[in-house]
């Protein structure tokens, strides 16, 4: 059964990846056979690029379970990952066409399934992807979910993302996913590191984030996060630091419905005064 594709935020072409393949849950399986060898080609030399950035940069955590993946060489097949996933932390990898709504998205994380895009970029946008791809997904993502604490982390997002649809503030959340989960550094006792997938899966903001005098490095603090917008198209101003994967459990186990209430009530008060 055919689903709607999903676009986030401005774009002025419709999403890539063939939603006719997905079911009603936006799952599918990987379409292994489609990839050419151009494809495995890129997934070799975007591979390569990252692991050989990581070391120094990329969280302890990281570093040991990106072997996970299994062969370099080639697109990682989906159900290989599972057997040694499922074993560790008992999640699994699904296959979907692209970007998919909220709810099913947060329904599969709370039911420890992590969906992972299974189309990846041409080689003329090897450096750079407006929408995440399997080389994102699954080099980014996928290793921290062999760590039990950060995979009952994203569990529980999970099911705190359904609540926050009830109440109207998956903005506020998308915040807090934004500047953890996809742009989290983390301090280790040997320095600072990244554990957020759209830093590890990007060169340019793996030296940047980790490096840069430029940019605001603050401890996590949920209401701050909350009322901190971001951009897609740069690299962060700010980023946020947890000193253990613990501490963002922690942190992110409390009910949010009061912060919603006051993050919503300022920003209604600064636009209420610009207006």
């Amino acid at each position: 059964m055919a689903v709607d594709p999903v676009v986030y935020g401005a774009s002025e072409r419709p999403p890539r990846g063939d939603y006719s393949r997905a079911q009603t849950d936006y799952t599918c399986p990987q379409h292994y056979a489609a990839y050419t060898d151009a494809d495995h080609d890129t997934w070799r030399r975007l591979y390569e690029r990252q692991a050989a950035l990581v070391a120094g940069r990329a969280c302890d955590v990281f570093i040991r379970a990106l072997p996970s993946l299994g062969p370099s060489h080639h697109i990682p097949r989906f159900e290989q990952i599972n057997e040694r996933l499922y074993k560790a932390t008992g999640w699994e990898i699904v296959g979907v066409p692209g970007l998919i709504p909220e709810v099913p998205f947060f329904t599969l994380l709370a039911n420890r399934k992590f969906p992972v895009t299974d189309w990846i970029r041409k080689p003329e946008e090897f450096d750079y992807i407006v929408e995440p791809d399997v080389f994102h997904d699954l080099f980014g993502h996928v290793p921290l979910l062999f760590n039990p604490v950060f995979a009952d982390h994203m569990q529980e997002y999970g099911k705190g993302g359904l609540k926050a649809h009830g109440l109207g503030a998956c903005e506020f959340l998308a915040r807090l996913y934004w500047y953890t989960i996809e742009f989290g550094l983390i301090r280790q006792e040997d320095g600072l590191r990244a554990f957020g997938a759209g830093i590890l899966s990007s060169p340019g903001e793996l030296r940047y984030a980790v490096e840069s005098p430029e940019p605001r490095r603050l401890p996590l603090d949920i209401e701050r996060v909350m009322r901190t917008r971001y951009k897609i198209d740069t690299f962060q101003q700010t980023y946020f630091v947890v000193d253990s994967f613990q501490e963002l459990f922690e942190k992110t186990a409390p009910d949010f419905a009061p912060t919603y209430e006051r993050v919503r009530e300022m920003e209604e008060e600064l636009a209420a005064n610009a207006a």
